[in-house]
């Protein structure tokens, strides 16, 4: 097989999903949509040997494979997994032994209390000898090290671009494209649903009316004090702090301060003030060279190109030692972009298995 760099080797990955939910199934979806572009131009193939969810079922099949194209089928017409073709009725953990799978994707939901079930599922797989790609961010926020350390004393991967913004290029960036250079700070919005409200807010609608339309949107969930109590975009900063600038920061140690004591008023006098209000993710090394983030409202002038994104978008400005900063913007949710990121971690894992392959 040919491409223009040259002839590819193609190599078929094992896939578990444990969680197939919305951004797992934006995932299968890109790799059934782009099955040939994928194996021609990264040779890549995979067969999908067990996927396992709480609602959907769960269903294992080490010789075919599973169908994932009849899988989506089935979800979206909200039949249960076990009605296809496979071994059924095994639980998440029981799914992951039982896989012999290459790669475990999972999402599974975000619980930022202990990290659980993901958490489990991570070290199982790890401990099992697969790689690991996932869009849970409780596991990563809250045992960043133990699971990193994990994965290097087994000689496994461990990837999380999506837990992230999403599908946006962001935690990739410090391995392949940052590389030499030293990020001094973070600063960003990283939470869609109040980034939409404020937005909403500075048009000239309440709180209350900005965060039922947003409920309305889907941007928001029925109980969204995980948003605008500023715990989802703390659990994005200790990531990206962790990941981007080698700290040990403790999630429970972020101060936080959401947006549920903003008033139509704050929000006029910015505006009268030449200002944007924002929920701002950031992170600084102080004098003693620790790294301390926070997430608050903030007040920026409108020179700030943060204060030009708007509505459910995310951005993150990158300050480094090398260049001027640089500012990543991009969707922040979805689960098609969310699901991009989750191949983008496989097709990463795919390669670095093709060099450690070819170095042999």
């Amino acid at each position: 097989m040919q491409s223009s760099r040259g002839r590819l080797r193609v190599r078929e990955l094992k896939l578990a999903f444990i969680g197939f939910g919305t951004v797992a199934q934006g995932c299968a979806r890109h790799i059934v949509n782009n099955r040939q572009r994928l194996e021609q131009e990264h040779g890549f193939r995979c067969k999908v040997v067990a996927i396992s969810d709480p609602a959907k079922g769960s269903l294992l099949n080490l010789n075919e494979g599973i169908d994932l194209e009849q899988a989506l089928q089935h979800v979206n017409e909200r039949k249960t997994l076990e009605d296809l073709n496979g071994k059924t009725g095994l639980c998440s953990t029981e799914t992951i032994a039982a896989s012999h799978a290459d790669v475990l994707v999972e999402a599974t939901w975000t619980n930022l209390e202990n990290g659980e079930p993901g958490l489990s599922h991570i070290i199982a797989a790890l401990e099992g000898g697969m790689d690991v790609a996932t869009s849970n961010k409780g596991p990563i926020a809250l045992a960043f090290k133990k699971l990193t350390n994990l994965a290097k004393s087994k000689g496994r991967q461990l990837r999380f671009e999506s837990t992230v913004m999403s599908g946006t290029p962001l935690l990739n960036l410090r391995e392949f494209c940052l590389s030499g250079s030293k990020i001094r700070a973070l600063r960003g919005i990283l939470n869609g649903t109040t980034n939409y409200i404020l937005t909403e807010m500075g048009e000239g609608r309440s709180y209350s009316e900005a965060l039922r339309r947003a409920q309305e949107l889907g941007y928001a969930e029925a109980d969204p004090s995980g948003d605008v109590e500023a715990h989802d975009p703390a659990a994005k900063i200790t990531i990206l702090a962790n990941a981007l600038m080698e700290a040990d920061l403790d999630f429970k140690r972020v101060e936080k301060e959401g947006i549920t004591r903003i008033e139509m008023k704050d929000v006029e006098k910015a505006i009268e003030d030449g200002r944007v209000l924002k929920l701002i993710a950031s992170a600084h090394r102080n004098e003693r060279g620790q790294v301390e983030a926070s997430v608050k409202p903030t007040l920026l002038p409108e020179t700030d190109t943060l204060a030009h994104v708007g509505g459910v978008m995310n951005a993150l400005q990158i300050s480094m030692d090398t260049q001027p900063d640089v500012t990543i913007i991009g969707p922040g949710a979805g689960g098609d972009s969310a699901g991009y990121g989750l191949l983008v971690d496989i097709l990463t894992i795919h390669r670095m298995r093709l060099n450690a392959k070819l170095v042999e």
